[in-house]
């Protein structure tokens, strides 16, 4: 009797050992991808691949937190990129022209900001859909960029901003300043959901809007925070994604960088269900995605064999996960977008 009670801690600790989660999974097939292309991947080794790695997935991890923020409080933002790449263009626009570089910033700050109040006013106030919200408003800020406030789908890095260029086209000990701004980022959004107030609010609605409104939480302004926040995020990897390459192109919102936005997201673990995830799940998810991205480019593969691989690796990260950590019925019945 004694034998067989003294066996059953070590058999739990066992249990919770071998227990994996979608972050672990994931972070276990980054590592695995990683060594593969390693050795048989000519020239993915080199120390200028991995810094174009580390650069191309520092603005990708950027979106992914601002994303994670409206996720894990069971919302979708659609509309990133299209405010990564407007107000930035904007900015870079008027500073050519000879507007103070302050009044520039402000101004491609103040058109994110007024689109992220936007997306949390309709989705929280008037109850639209986050995904059709962010959508719309999505292609209506590109519309904007298109046929009224810039000239041009490309817009030059001007010199004028070249006293803000050190947030992402400059390097530190041989660090690229983009991966630098990342990790300020995600430590920031760290703070903000684990130790502040709001941040914790954002879990529980997420988890249970309407046990959160029962509480007396301020549900519907906190959800329009967390839009506020995403579109801060995606206007500042904006500016640094164009003093990194020093260019902005606004036809990216025409390609698929949302969708590897999300992708990231979901593949790290956070939850479509809400209420579940964090900084680590996205920085894993970017760590995977951006690995598979750079090894695709250098095997020179297609745009829609890329999309095959990312759908494949997506659906067998979630099927993992669901057969080591099945949900309840309570958890699947939440959070239909």
């Amino acid at each position: 009797m004694n034998t067989t009670a003294s066996l059953l801690p070590k058999e739990k600790t066992a249990a919770k050992i071998i227990k994996l989660d979608q972050q672990t999974i994931v972070f276990l097939i980054f590592i695995i991808i990683f060594i593969a292309f390693s050795i048989f991947l000519p020239g993915f080794l080199n120390t200028g691949n991995l810094v174009n790695i580390l650069r191309s997935i520092s603005v990708l991890g950027m979106l992914g937190l601002g994303m994670a923020v409206v996720v894990i409080g069971r919302g979708i933002d659609l509309s990133m990129v299209a405010i990564l790449a407007v107000p930035t263009a904007l900015t870079m626009t008027l500073a050519s022209t000879g507007v103070d570089l302050g009044l520039a910033l402000i101004a491609g700050v103040a058109l994110a900001i007024a689109f992220g109040l936007l997306n949390g006013l309709l989705t929280a106030y008037a109850e639209v859909p986050a995904l059709l919200t962010t959508l719309a408003t999505g292609l209506g800020l590109a519309g904007i960029g298109q046929s009224g406030i810039l000239q041009f789908d490309v817009v030059p890095w001007p010199d004028q901003l070249n006293p803000i260029e050190w947030i992402g086209g400059t390097t530190l000990f041989g660090i690229p300043s983009s991966v630098i701004s990342f990790a300020v980022v995600a430590i920031a959004v760290s703070v903000f959901l684990k130790r502040t107030k709001l941040g914790l609010f954002i879990y529980a609605i997420g988890d249970n809007p309407n046990a959160a409104r029962t509480t007396g939480m301020p549900v519907r302004p906190v959800m329009v925070l967390q839009y506020l926040i995403a579109a801060l995020i995606a206007v500042f990897a904006g500016l640094v994604m164009a003093s990194s390459s020093a260019v902005m192109d606004t036809r990216i919102y025409n390609l698929s960088l949302i969708y590897n936005v999300v992708l990231v997201v979901v593949l790290g673990g956070v939850g479509l269900s809400g209420g579940r995830g964090g900084v680590w799940n996205v920085i894993v998810g970017t760590l995977l995605v951006g690995t598979i991205l750079n090894g695709m480019t250098i095997l020179n593969f297609s745009y829609d064999a890329q999309n095959l691989v990312k759908g494949v690796i997506l659906l067998m990260a979630i099927a993992i996960d669901s057969v080591l950590n099945p949900r309840n019925e309570e958890t699947a019945q939440q959070g239909d977008i």
